[in-house]
């Protein structure tokens, strides 16, 4: 079996795939994707059942909050990895803080179920078609999403942390 590398991956993808992705790879040897969010479930059910590439681990799902990018303040970063094959792809979908929603990938991978709870509970990211969609380790009553950036730092009501106290 010849290496997989930067350009045999790309070349698969684009033999199987007529959706037009383009893979880099940075300088610690992770592949890296930038999606549109209708390109995602198919994207990733490919390279779950694809045989050659066998990227057929989901390592991590977090969330990025990048409040200056219009219509993209939301970044949903999924972490995928070949056992076969010892690579990681890091695959990449934005959104709007307007309308935080990202088809779920619960149906490919079981494990995305928690992962995408704690990004909808710390991010506000609706993943679509989640099964149980709910808070994971905040309250429930809780209205704000903490690992946004306008989430404030100290609670407000509390004399004793107050942000100028630090610095802020």
């Amino acid at each position: 079996m010849e290496p997989i590398n930067l350009a045999t991956i790309q070349q698969h993808i684009d033999a199987h795939l007529s959706i037009g992705i383009q893979i880099s790879q940075d300088a610690f040897g992770v592949y890296t994707c930038e999606l549109d969010i209708k390109q995602l479930y198919q994207f990733v059910h490919f390279l779950y059942k694809d045989e050659v590439l066998a990227i057929n681990f989901l390592t991590d799902i977090c969330g990025v909050h990048y409040p200056d990018q219009t219509a993209k303040e939301i970044g949903v970063v999924y972490h995928l990895q070949s056992m076969k094959h010892q690579l990681r792809l890091r695959v990449k979908v934005f959104v709007s803080e307007s309308k935080p929603e990202v088809p779920s990938l619960t149906g490919i991978y079981g494990s995305a179920n928690w992962m995408e709870r704690e990004t909808y509970d710390f991010y506000g990211v609706q993943f679509l078609g989640h099964p149980n969609l709910k808070r994971i380790l905040n309250m429930d009553e809780m209205v704000a999403f903490p690992m946004r950036k306008e989430f404030p730092l100290e609670d407000p009501n509390r004399e004793d942390k107050i942000d100028y106290q630090f610095g802020r």
